[in-house]
């Protein structure tokens, strides 16, 4: 919203703007307003060659077929950058994940008689095996979605696809529906460093638990999620009442939907949740996951969507014009997900591609048709009722009447990277402190000397020591603590004039009482602001790296209150 010429944080699209702090400036100011969309296409190289198992319904492989068949086409002509990128590193990883469970999966020896009780911790098992690669696996895939969210950040891209990522049931230190690392969650992380408000939509046919439960309790990430629910569905979770906590009180809306639901009921009841949440939210970019596992004839699913479809849910977020980051997800039936796949891009470059699916070493997949739009609908009968699903939009409008305008982001901490320097430098000018206790006058600090007190008639006083101006005693020498976590003394009006011992201590009240002590020693300068408990990886401030080290609030370590242990899944945004 403007008002009076004045844009908030409500209306912006970014953080405050980096041109006046000198940083180096993103590249969205050299597109024409009427240039189409920046698409960036990701695709870890032999990221499909991996195995879960011979029975295991995930097939990895099924990333091979997507862009063999994308590139069957001519769509990497279109597409404006084609990256193979790189790996995430074991840092990347734990921005959300624990170190042990991240430690535990670079290490993996899989076979290994040791690894019994680490299997049974981290929910490795059936739906998770161990296999060869698992580690290189999980950092490619996310590899490819944190390059997708950054570049978003940066400006230099428009659309980012990465059909690799959208394993969305990993939760923080345990594997869990197939997905070993939430790439979502690590890259939402990383475009909330300049981005106010994310918004996360899932079509995949399993609730996304993992990235919901992350962000469950902010309200700088919105999740959507539309999937089967009917209390024993994988993973049991998304029922239409809930709708997060704490802050993210109304920040979380699920759609819960049958068996056999069709395109028209899907199509329509999906535009007709997004338009008002993406209007009252109103996001600075969207994350979109676009599980196959949705259509029809799906080895794991029972909807009764076309690709055409599901593909209609893709092109109409595109529609809005907003940073978007495409993901893929589940879909189990490996010739349907590569063909919807294949057709979503098109859509995301803006590309006509014919029915006829184009020569590829793969062909035998898709035999006999070799159609992009083979008949998977009318498989399942539709349990869901025009009654059932108007009851759902109703609801879903109620809720989101509750959110009162977008939330506004106040720029009050400063992203991990930038963070942990400055904490670095303030530790360093503190020890060059300690070193250097000499005052202005070339005194030494515990030189104390009597002065005139008439000098000091217009000195301020605690209560202790009013009524004592006129008495022979040392000056009452004041020393501040600044609030901006710098340790400078006060420049206020009890400036130490004395140079005699000062020892400052922070009262209950917020206070600074200052004794002045007579031949003694000074004691040693306070050490930096106490931390408390570091957010660990997966903490992220509010602001940009361009902050000023001055939005760091100071407590002084002798009043260091420990902050209570997060939620296992949360993260702090």
């Amino acid at each position: 919203m403007e008002t009076s010429g004045t844009r908030t944080f409500s209306s912006r699209p970014q953080f405050a703007s980096s041109e006046d702090e000198g940083m180096a400036q993103p590249y969205d100011h050299f597109m024409q307003p009427h240039s189409n969309p920046v698409v960036s296409y990701y695709f870890p190289k032999g990221v499909g060659n991996y195995h879960y198992g011979e029975r295991h319904p995930m097939k990895p492989h099924r990333l091979t077929l997507t862009n063999s068949l994308v590139i069957g086409y001519g769509l990497h002509k279109k597409i404006d950058h084609f990256f193979n990128p790189r790996a995430a590193t074991q840092e990347e990883l734990e921005q959300y994940h624990d170190h042990d469970y991240i430690d535990f999966l670079a290490r993996l020896i899989p076979g290994s008689p040791n690894i019994r009780e680490a299997v049974e911790r981290f929910n490795f098992g059936e739906d998770c095996p161990l296999f060869d690669g698992l580690f290189d696996f999980c950092s490619q895939y996310t590899g490819a979605s944190l390059m997708g969210a950054r570049k978003i950040s940066q400006g230099t891209t428009d659309i980012a696809i990465n059909w690799s990522g959208g394993l969305h049931h990993a939760k923080r230190g345990e594997a869990s529906g197939f997905c070993y690392v939430n790439d979502a969650v690590i890259a939402i992380l990383e475009m909330l460093r300049f981005h106010p408000r994310v918004l996360y939509i899932d079509i995949d046919i399993h609730h996304g638990d993992g990235v919901e439960l992350a962000f469950w309790n902010t309200n700088r990430v919105m999740t959507v999620s539309f999937h089967k629910y009917n209390g024993d569905f994988f993973p049991g979770t998304g029922k239409l009442e809930d709708d997060g906590g704490g802050l993210g009180k109304h920040f979380c809306l699920n759609i819960p939907l049958q068996d056999g639901i069709d395109d028209e009921s899907y199509v329509t009841l999906f535009k007709s949740v997004m338009e008002p949440t993406i209007t009252a939210f109103q996001p600075s970019s969207i994350v979109l996951q676009c599980g196959a596992d949705s259509l029809g004839c799906d080895r794991l699913g029972a909807f009764n969507l076309s690709i055409s479809a599901h593909g209609e849910c893709v092109r109409y977020i595109k529609a809005f014009n907003l940073p978007l980051l495409v993901v893929g997800g589940g879909g189990y039936t490996v010739r349907n997900v590569s063909r919807c796949w294949t057709y979503e891009t098109s859509l995301l470059v803006g590309a006509q591609i014919p029915e006829q699916l184009p020569h590829t070493p793969y062909d035998a997949f898709f035999a006999p048709d070799h159609a992009l739009h083979p008949k998977i609908v009318g498989k399942v009968d539709n349990q869901n009722t025009r009654a059932s699903l108007e009851r759902i939009r109703v609801t879903i409008r109620e809720k989101l009447r509750y959110l009162n305008g977008a939330p506004s982001v106040q720029m009050s901490e400063i992203p991990p990277e930038l963070g942990a320097w400055l904490e670095d430098e303030y530790e360093r000018k503190n020890e060059d402190g300690d070193e250097e206790q000499t005052r202005t006058d070339g005194r030494p600090s515990g030189d104390v000397r009597r002065q005139d007190p008439r000098r000091r008639r217009n000195e301020f006083y605690d209560a202790e020591r009013d009524g004592e101006r006129n008495r022979d005693v040392p000056a009452p020498a004041m020393t501040r603590r600044s609030a901006r976590g710098r340790g400078r003394a006060s420049r206020g009006r009890s400036r130490n004039v004395s140079g005699g011992n000062t020892r400052g201590d922070t009262g209950a009240d917020g206070e600074i009482e200052s004794i002045a002590e007579e031949d003694e020693e000074s004691p040693p300068t306070p050490g930096p602001p106490a931390r408390g408990r570091r957010g660990g990886r997966g903490r992220r401030g509010k602001g940009r790296s361009s902050v000023a080290a001055s939005s760091i609030q100071a407590t002084p370590a002798t009043e260091s209150t420990p902050l209570p242990p997060p939620d296992a899944n949360e993260v702090d945004v």
